[in-house]
């Protein structure tokens, strides 16, 4: 650094244990974590020396960044939360709302626009931002030739529709008359060093615009202005908790053809705090066996000493704990096919073979690949192309309110299956189905703001939640009886065999018995020769259904996103065309509003 621009730290008031445990801290730290940490302090220094005010004077709607997220499984908010953060602590008035919070009706006052937003399947928003996306692409959308933009967005280059979602927005604001102040950003699934790169340039963009000054005293201004800082969690997605197993419960028959678990996990002395809707997101380890696998395939040394971005570690360490290794990703393609020149699989690379590549990436886990297409690989170039581990997010099937705030449940299918002569397995639910009394398992609460319970106990609610999309509603059941909820509460269920795969079943007939569940509706798709799914089970009772929606109840579905939820959406379609006499376009536009309302919300995976 520049001897002119480095800052000038004050000596410390700190005594040395005190210095100590900073250091402890803040080591390993982001940037963005850091700037946060350092705007946090200042507006406690600031509340020390002074009484706060009983309300900042909110910035005008040209003097403030205004950033908007949409998110699906969290990393997008992640990323806009870092992003106001560091702009916070430059001086910049922020506003950062969900996208499903953002009232357009303000987008043609605005003058600095951010917007942060994942793209899902097959180029679609996140639910939470089907409203924003569907207004700013459709014809109401006002003309903006007074805002300046950015757009960041997060995706999956395996997918031909890769940032689909915000390449529409950036080309979607400039057609309006909107002035880009950072070029369109795209960041793949390890999208940390990207999104933070361009936080960082997007920030000075916007601080210049803006003409604001860098001054503590302006950072703590801002946080008072957009709300309350929260306080920091001691346990966090970069720091998880190691939670003890206090349950592994298969729960379904031994004659059921899958595995599917109830877990328990001890929250005690983490000071993790979860809502009914949360989820709970897991940090695995790949098996032993698997690791020994690819080792053996490559003809790899696992004691070797491998250092990357700043670390040294063991290449078993890196394959079995940092690395993705049941996740097939277009990177690790296009490095095989380059390793070992094979033309088969550059060819699936190209644009005109997209449906055979996809074929690709949904019957191979990556260790088939290694053997179907052979290569040599150096052990550092390995660790470097293969992904980081990212954990994997699990809906929450207890309520704190009945089995206490140190305690969380999950429902966990197993992955396990036999493909190109040898087992598979999922790298988590496997390591969470092998975790026994002794086993740690690496835990943080990832927040769930769009699947709510309606804060009005009276109001009735819908749960759709077929096979483990049930775990939600276990716990939403839970939250309803423990604050004496007056509404009804109607649950759709669906899973393979009633013998096998009933899943929770004694605790639905009690919760039915009790009043708990007002009512059940059963579909056991392998039962009869005809199947049976949970949108057939909604059309056979679609009058009363649409009945209770529109008298104000609140309608939920978790599960699969590929299928299921489709065929959900579709068939609520087909219940307000038949039941509410709705043109195609109005039961749209209907579901729609009620997706804006937060009375009919998706956690879909």
């Amino acid at each position: 650094m520049n001897a002119a621009l480095k800052p000038t730290i004050p000596e410390s008031t700190l005594d040395p244990e005190q210095l100590a445990l900073l250091a402890r801290l803040t080591s390993g730290l982001s940037p963005a974590a850091l700037y946060w940490i350092a705007a946090y302090s200042a507006g406690q220094a600031a509340r020390l020396q002074a009484p706060l005010p009983a309300a900042a004077p909110a910035a005008a709607a040209g003097e403030r960044l205004s950033i908007v997220y949409g998110s699906q499984t969290g990393n997008a908010r992640r990323v806009a939360e870092q992003l106001a953060a560091r702009a916070e602590a430059a001086g910049l008035p922020v506003r950062l709302l969900r996208a499903g919070a953002y009232p357009v009706r303000e987008l043609a006052q605005e003058r600095h626009l951010v917007v942060v937003i994942s793209s899902q399947g097959d180029g679609d928003p996140p639910d939470d931002a089907i409203g924003f996306f569907e207004f700013i692409t459709g014809k109401r959308a006002p003309r903006l030739p007074q805002t300046k933009f950015a757009v960041l967005g997060l995706g999956d280059s395996s997918y031909p529709k890769y940032c689909a979602v915000s390449r529409v927005l950036d080309a979607r604001l400039a057609e309006l008359g909107a002035t880009r102040f950072a070029e369109l950003g795209e960041a793949d699934v390890d999208f940390e060093q990207v999104s933070t790169r361009w936080a960082e340039h997007a920030v000075e963009t916007a601080r210049e615009a803006l003409g604001a000054s860098a001054a503590p005293a302006h950072a703590v201004a801002a946080l008072h202005a957009v709300g309350a800082v929260p306080l920091a969690r001691s346990h966090t997605r970069e720091k998880p908790f190691p939670a003890a197993v206090l349950e592994n419960q298969r729960i379904v028959s031994r004659g059921s053809e899958r595995d599917v678990r109830h877990i328990e996990l001890s929250l005690e002395g983490s000071g993790l705090r979860y809502e009914v809707g949360d989820a709970l997101g897991v940090w695995p380890e790949n098996s032993p066996r698997l690791v020994e696998q690819w080792l053996t395939e490559l003809k790899l040394d696992g004691g070797a000493e491998i250092e990357h971005d700043g670390r040294r570690l063991p290449l078993s360490r890196w394959l079995g704990h940092e690395r993705e290794l049941t996740r097939l990703t277009r990177s690790l393609v296009v490095a095989q096919a380059e390793a070992g020149g094979h033309g088969e699989l550059t060819r699936l690379l190209q644009p005109a073979h997209k449906e055979d590549f996809a074929a690709l990436l949904a019957s191979h886990q990556p260790i088939d690949l290694l053997r179907r297409f052979p290569a040599r690989w150096e052990p550092a170039q390995l660790v470097a192309t293969l992904r980081p581990m990212t954990p994997r997010l699990y809906s929450i099937a207890s309520s704190p309110l009945l089995v206490g705030p140190d305690e969380v449940h999950l429902t966990v299918a197993v992955v396990e299956y036999t493909a190109h002569g040898s087992a598979h397995e999922g790298a988590a639910s496997a390591f969470l189905a092998a975790a026994g009394d002794e086993a740690r398992v690496p835990v943080f609460i990832e927040p769930n703001e769009r699947f709510r319970l309606p804060a009005d106990g009276s109001r009735d609610v819908i749960m759709i939640g077929p096979g483990t999309g049930v775990a939600p509603f276990r716990a939403f059941v839970q939250q309803r009886q423990a604050t004496a909820a007056s509404g009804r509460n109607w649950l759709f269920f669906g899973n393979r065999h009633f013998q096998h795969d009933f899943l929770y079943q004694l605790e639905w007939q009690q919760a039915l018995a009790s009043g708990a569940l007002s009512r059940l509706e059963l579909a056991f798709s392998r039962d009869a020769s005809h199947k049976t799914y949970v949108q057939h089970r909604l059309r056979e009772h679609g009058r009363e259904l649409y009945g209770w929606l529109r008298e104000g109840a609140h309608l939920y579905v978790c599960g699969d996103s590929a299928h299921m939820a489709r065929d959900v959406h579709e068939a609520l379609l087909d219940i307000a065309a038949r039941h509410g006499g709705l043109s195609a376009e109005d039961a749209a536009g209907w579901l729609a509003e009620l997706m804006q309302q937060g009375r009919y919300a998706r956690d879909v995976y």
